[in-house]
């Protein structure tokens, strides 16, 4: 899979310049997220959404990625701390091997007591080897939990976000009774397939330059000029973001009348700014107190990133 953010993500870079933007060494490690998400999410098809979240102890506490079914996605990192030039990912955010990479899957139509999946991989190898490349992070989470060969290359600037997947396919034939493939059969094939070796040694040629300044088809036929190529339906990733006024007032009611009150006592208001639109949520004393005396309202459950 091949994923090209031009529009979309510039306005990503856009909605933050009102906050002075990010440094370059942030752009490019959400850029390459953001490009990682939605090449997951077309890869696994999955009907809600996939969050993908770094945290960890250095001036970067947090960068988040998150891409819907359809592929409309939105991206944000929080920095805190002085980002010195030329910063690696775990000077950003792995300073102390503290640094973790989560990936969550959010089903859209939720069964009574189903809770989201979601998978933590740390930042760092089993030797506890620190890992400088977000990469090389996916590829072992995906070979942890799909136990699939994986390839991932991925570069981010200020125009382009893009990023190319190769992934062995799963063992033919070899389903369980409950129709899924047998991980175990999977597990046995991991390094040993001739044909995904060449095609991964092929794809890892790729330079960052070349994956930002060509085309689809030019990447392919350089990569792949001896294979044969089908390419299906091309699909189109867009910015948007799904805060809203009611998520805000829920996030406001989970936080409680006494905690919601002593903030207007204070400001006069309190206010909610969205970290990936920068939507601005106002809720004046009268609007406050409403959260709170509408009828027939249940306690929302604790809300997590908004």
């Amino acid at each position: 899979m091949l994923v090209r953010l031009t529009d979309a993500w510039q306005e990503i870079l856009k909605r933050r310049q009102a906050a002075g933007g990010y440094p370059v060494e942030v752009m490019h490690l959400l850029g390459e997220m953001t490009a990682a998400g939605a090449l997951m999410q077309g890869n696994i098809k999955f009907n809600g959404a996939l969050v993908l979240q770094i945290f960890g102890d250095g001036p970067v506490k947090l960068a988040v990625a998150e891409v819907q079914p359809n592929l409309n996605l939105r991206a944000t990192a929080t920095v805190t701390g002085d980002v010195d030039h030329g910063s690696t990912l775990s000077q950003l955010v792995n300073v102390n091997n503290e640094g973790r990479c989560a990936i969550t899957l959010d089903p859209k139509d939720k069964l009574p007591g189903q809770q989201a999946y979601q998978g933590v991989v740390p930042l760092f190898g089993d030797s506890h080897e620190k890992i400088e490349n977000i990469s090389e992070v996916l590829e072992h989470y995906m070979l942890q939990s799909e136990q699939l060969d994986t390839k991932l290359i991925l570069a981010a600037d200020g125009h382009v976000a893009a990023g190319l997947l190769i992934q062995r396919l799963p063992v033919k034939g070899l389903g369980n009774l409950e129709g899924q493939i047998d991980s175990d059969a999977n597990e046995d094939q991991i390094g040993k397939n001739e044909d995904y070796k060449r095609i991964s040694l092929l794809a890892s040629t790729l330079k960052r330059d070349e994956l930002l300044t060509l085309d689809a088809d030019t990447i392919l036929h350089r990569l792949f000029w001896e294979e044969p190529i089908t390419r299906f339906e091309v699909l189109q990733p867009s910015f948007a973001c799904s805060c809203s006024r009611e998520r805000v007032a829920n996030m406001l009611r989970g936080l409680g009348a006494d905690e919601v009150e002593s903030v207007i006592a204070e400001r006069g208001s309190v206010g909610v700014t969205c970290e990936f639109c920068g939507a601005q949520h106002e809720f004046d004393p009268v609007d406050a107190a409403q959260l709170f005396t509408q009828p027939d309202r249940q306690q929302p459950p604790p809300f997590a990133v908004q």
